[in-house]
């Protein structure tokens, strides 16, 4: 026992556990994040750790539910392939090619990987922080190109996400002086922000950032990640990946879009990368597209990214490749991460979670040096160590001094020190084209018209709602007020075309409460007081319950009113939580400072025309607010209620050049007496001029080999003769329209007796037009016709011209030879006629050959073709102007818009882009095809209105 007791009392010391203490220090490996806030933190790892596990260590500590959109990033150098953490692969492996600069900690930076196209699809606000963080780091850097007053408009929401609203005894001037908002800020930029963040009141930090994200999703150039290559005729280029596709950029514009739908497979080979598009019912063959890259590294760069996108965007999960006989010789890359909807079914099943977190403020400056360059505060920070603490621009590895000296940020002097937490409704953040008050006047109760809404405060202090009250009105006229629960009624009488003015959305079916989804301006829902919103939730329609009721049900409902009770519709709605107190005078939707006042120095040169000149303005102030392509933007591009059926049936498949765009049966061209059918692919459109005028078109598609008879027959039987044409026959390698006319001097047989002959072709000085001149003849009916052929040449598919001045002298063009009615014509053609029968009493042959023409039977009444459509009847006294591109909407779209805005201008009245799109649309659908086109029209509307208004004021100068 004694020799026991001491064996255990002998001091031991362990060699093999010291030895694994040791060796498990030396497998791990330390690894330093810099953060969108210009934070640090390091981070440990095993060094046989996957890309996965740091991802998670980075997750877990900023505490980011909405994960999938980020990602870590390599530094790199200017020219370098952009690399990612792979999540799959050994994170020691993906190191081992980047060079640390002396320093054994690799540093890595926290990024964006895969932009939101929409910011409401984020679920927390912590994640929509983030966004704003990256969205404004490119815009600093210059990654992100932006026009001074996009700029300027951010600005100014950051100035309201970090100062609050704004208060004229705090922010006084030069307020904005010490933060570095813009890369090039002055005087002038700082007061265009002011008087911006003076529109932002009541906004909390979470409402500018949600509002800074919706005008930044319209940039060109957002979300999209660049790649430089070259084509086959050696011109530079940058393909960006996007979530849409593939896009192509040259000289910073866009010249051809792929979307993912078009393109069939992605790959490359050596430093070549290669897309194959999808075959057209028209198309009989493969189109092989070819780009050269810089080298082997960055076209697999650009696969990679194009697989990743795909994937995320556009598929329901990620394809995962067998791991079992997978013997394909190409990269075994492949996407790991979820796709966008698993992501945004996952945070809507899990709820939102209100983190409370604190905000980073803007890089302030602390004096103008030697050379009038402002000086960057420099922050006092504390250190970071291997444990976690944060560093602010302390002492980091040395590649952190290259990334943190441009984006120095030193704390704010706010009360509470940018801490705010979420809000604690469930609805999204207001909308900066809204209106919207956070203040409350208590006199308001006190007059004639009580409130419309009755909402709190958005101060934390603020408890209960002000009141609760059920208002009614007649088109904003108070008639009684009844006690209930935040409700108000509204009686709305249809106008002249029988509408209300509004949309809803919703029903049981859709498992949504019944809400207005959109509220047309100029109509008696927008006239109203308290006027319709979009969010209001529909309780009563009336005085039935909406509840319980499918969709169809609510908008039958609807439309039933304006048969029955007068046109009377009675709406009880609750009011959206954020919707503002009804005040007597109501401020503007939104104001913009123009960055110089051309249209309103000139506005006071068009007397008596105050609508037509406000019109303008507020397009001017849509256009740089943002407002006015979020309209757009929801917009529908088919008319739901007008069918489509003939384009769909099996004979007339093959006639339409795309499957997805297909003519109104309501409005589309019908030919008479066609061999192949009376199916074209083409739309009247007409548009209304007030004042009698009516502008005709044709819309269609550029003619296809098989449908060219079709389209001349088309010319003849609708008495056209002007055809503009917006495209090429060839862009980017696919054929965009058949070459439907002869060579210069040459004749083409379209059918017995029916042909083409182009007489003469010129193209102007720029190169950008062209003009021809065909004769049109049918031996049948004896009937010979002088067609005019414009083309637009230099115009890319799902793009803008590069040059406004060149697409408003075009336009010019097409007015100039449309004023040349049928009535002209008939008038030179009876000259004609004079002339040869004077030559014909002298020689007397001809009225010989007119007379056995006579005894055919053929009668001047007789030769006109039978016309069995009321289009046709009209076509006679008014031809209409035939106009295609490749499919007949987008280029198509923008020249009718432009057209009617010009009519509508000379006759000084109103220009609403918005809803000439909208007839457009109910005439052919999808007409002006995206928002790029709808904005480089209206910036063209507003060039046009500044030239005419030049021009006045010249005019007004030799008068007097």
């Amino acid at each position: 026992m004694l020799e026991r007791f001491r064996l255990s009392n002998l001091s031991h010391y362990r060699f093999r556990s010291t030895e694994l203490a040791r060796d498990k220090k030396q497998r791990q490996q330390c690894v330093t994040v810099l953060f969108l806030d210009d934070t640090t933190h390091t981070f440990r790892i095993e060094k046989r750790a996957k890309g996965v596990d740091l991802l998670e260590q980075v997750y877990q500590f900023l505490e980011l539910s909405e994960r999938d959109y980020f990602g870590l990033l390599f530094p790199s150098k200017p020219g370098d392939v952009v690399r990612w953490v792979d999540a799959q692969k050994l994170f020691k492996k993906q190191c081992n090619n980047i060079a640390l600069d002396n320093d054994s900690v690799p540093l890595l930076e926290f990024r964006v990987k895969f932009y939101v196209s929409d910011p409401s699809r984020l679920q927390e606000e912590y994640t929509r922080y983030q966004f704003y963080l990256q969205i404004k780091r490119n815009i600093f850097l210059g990654k992100l190109p932006c026009s001074n007053n996009t700029q300027c408009l951010l600005a100014s929401y950051t100035v309201q996400s970090e100062l609050g609203d704004f208060n004229p005894h705090e922010h006084q001037m030069g307020y904005l002086s010490n933060m570095q908002l813009l890369a090039d800020q002055t005087v002038e930029a700082e007061r265009k922000i002011s008087e911006l963040h003076k529109l932002h009141r009541g906004q909390l930090p979470a409402d500018a950032e949600y509002n800074y994200l919706e005008h930044a999703k319209r940039l060109d150039l957002y979300g999209i990640d660049l790649h430089k290559a070259i084509d086959s005729n050696s011109k530079e280029l940058q393909l960006g990946v996007s979530a849409i596709g593939l896009l192509v950029f040259q000289n910073s514009l866009r010249v051809n879009t792929f979307s993912w739908s078009k393109m069939v497979k992605v790959s490359f080979k050596r430093k070549d990368f290669f897309i194959q598009l999808r075959r057209e019912p028209s198309e009989n063959y493969d189109t092989l597209l070819g780009f050269s890259m810089t080298s082997h590294k960055h076209a697999k760069a650009l696969w990679k990214s194009c697989v990743e996108h795909h994937s995320f965007f556009r598929l329901k999960r990620p394809h995962r490749l067998s791991r079992f006989l997978n013997l394909t010789l190409g990269s075994k890359f492949y996407y790991s991460g979820r796709t966008e909807l698993q992501a945004v079914q996952e945070s809507k099943q899990r709820g939102k979670i209100h983190k409370v977190f604190i905000r980073s403020p803007s890089k302030r400056l602390a004096a103008v040096g030697p050379i009038g360059a402002a000086l960057p505060l420099a922050n006092g920070g504390s250190g970071s160590d291997s444990n976690g603490s944060v560093t602010h621009n302390g002492k980091a590895p040395s590649a952190l001094a290259a990334h943190t000296s441009i984006l120095t940020i030193t704390k704010t002097s706010r009360p509470h020190d940018n801490k705010v937490t979420s809000k604690q409704t469930d609805s999204m953040p207001r909308k900066a084209w809204e209106q919207q008050s956070d203040e409350y006047d208590i006199q308001l109760f006190e007059s004639p018209v009580p409130p419309a809404y009755s909402t709190g405060s958005h101060s934390p202090n603020s408890g209960q709602p002000l009141g609760a009250a059920i208002t009614t009105y007649i088109n904003g006229c108070s008639t009684a007020a009844e006690s209930g629960n935040d409700l108000v009624t509204i009686r709305l009488l249809a106008d002249e075309q029988g509408r209300f003015g509004f949309n809803v959305k919703g029903g049981i079916d859709l498992g949504l409460p019944v809400q207005v989804s959109k509220v047309v301006p100029n109509t008696p829902a927008d006239r109203c007081i308290p006027r319709v919103r979009e969010g209001d939730e529909v309780v009563l329609i009336n005085g039935r319950e909406v509840q319980g009721l499918k969709h169809d049900q609510v908008v039958t409902m609807i439309r039933e009113c304006r048969n029955i009770r007068n046109g009377e519709l009675l709406l009880t709605m609750r009011p959206f939580p954020l919707a503002p107190v009804l005040s007597e005078e109501e401020e503007p939707l939104y104001q913009y400072v123009p960055e110089n006042d051309e249209i309103c120095s000139h506005s006071n040169l068009l007397d008596g025309d105050a609508l037509f000149t406000q019109s303008l303005l507020l397009l001017s102030d849509g256009l740089a607010s943002g407002a006015l392509l979020a309209q757009y933007e929801l917009m529908y591009r088919k008319n739901p209620d007008l069918a489509i059926t003939e384009a769909r049936k099996p004979e007339n498949v093959a006639k339409n050049r795309y499957r997805d765009i297909s003519p109104y049966d309501c409005t589309r061209v019908t030919l008479v007496n066609s061999s192949t059918g009376d199916y074209i692919n083409a739309n009247y459109v007409n548009m209304e001029i007030p004042g009698g005028i009516i502008n005709r078109y044709i819309a269609t598609q550029g003619p296809l080999a098989n449908t060219t008879n079709d389209f001349w027959r088309m010319v003849q039987q609708e008495s056209s003769h002007l055809v503009v044409m917006l495209t090429t026959v060839m862009e980017a390698g696919r054929q965009k329209c058949h070459q439907y006319w002869p060579l210069t001097g040459d004749e083409l047989q379209l059918g017995e007796g029916f042909s083409v002959r182009c007489l003469s072709e010129k193209p102007d000085e720029t190169g950008s037009f062209v003009f021809r001149e065909f004769l049109l003849c049918d031996k049948r009916s004896g009937e010979q016709r002088h067609i005019q052929h414009m083309q637009y040449l230099a115009w890319p598919d799902h793009c803008v011209p590069s040059d406004p001045n060149l697409f408003l002298e075009f336009v010019e063009r097409v007015r100039m030879a449309r004023n040349r009615t049928l009535l002209q014509e008939i008038e030179e053609s009876l000259k004609q006629v004079r002339l040869l029968d004077a030559d014909a009493d002298e020689n007397g042959g001809l009225m010989g050959e007119r007379k056995c023409a006579a005894s055919n039977g053929a009668t001047p009444e007789d030769e006109t073709p039978v016309s069995t459509s009321v289009h046709q009847c009209i076509s006679a006294a008014n031809p209409p102007v035939i106009v295609h591109c490749s499919a007949g909407i987008g280029r198509t779209g923008v020249l009718i818009l432009m057209d009617t805005a010009l009519a509508l201008m000379e006759s000084r009245e109103a220009v609403y882009p918005l809803d000439i799109v909208r007839t457009m649309r109910d005439q052919r659908a999808c007409m002006v095809q995206n928002v790029s086109q709808y904005r480089f029209v209206c910036e063209c509307i507003c060039a046009a209105y500044m030239k005419m208004s030049r021009n006045s004021a010249l005019l007004a100068q030799e008068e007097d």
